[in-house]
């Protein structure tokens, strides 16, 4: 079942109510679904390779104890943060200043950024080890069997 965007995510905790998320695909969802994206928005930074070492750590480190806790939300939602780090530092690693497209529409002439290019690597470490976890991946078909 693809996400759900017209479920009333200002006043939905998913929390109390896991059966309204639906994973969808990729990052869907991933600044809308509430309190996660509070408790992890505030440590996703990839500036440098050092600074998203340290904010993929602390988000995969929230990703273990959302499994400790036996909620599958919260390791989905730390999931696709850690992707977003890759793929928002993907683009600004090859496009300056992150802008893929001009004010035409037009693909802008990529611009490589190592900085950012290691700081994807980074995130896509640990993105891997979350989107793998054996425990994450049975949760998850379980919450896909139950609610959609």
């Amino acid at each position: 079942m693809p996400f759900d965007y017209s479920i009333d995510f200002k006043n939905t905790d998913f929390r109390k109510n896991p059966d309204k998320y639906r994973v969808g695909r990729g990052e869907q969802g991933v600044l809308m679904v509430e309190p996660y994206k509070g408790e992890i928005l505030p440590h996703w930074r990839f500036k440098t390779p050092e600074i998203a070492r340290e904010s993929s750590e602390k988000i995969y480190q929230m990703f273990l104890e959302y499994k400790k806790n036996d909620d599958f939300v919260g390791m989905d939602m730390a999931r696709k943060f850690l992707q977003m780090g890759y793929t928002r530092s993907r683009r600004y690693a090859n496009y300056k200043g992150g802008k893929k497209y001009d004010k035409n529409g037009e693909i802008n002439e990529r611009d490589i950024d190592k900085e950012k290019a290691k700081s994807a690597e980074v995130f896509e470490e640990k993105w891997i080890q979350a989107r793998e976890n054996e425990e994450y991946l049975k949760k998850k078909k379980e919450h896909q069997k139950s609610y959609g």
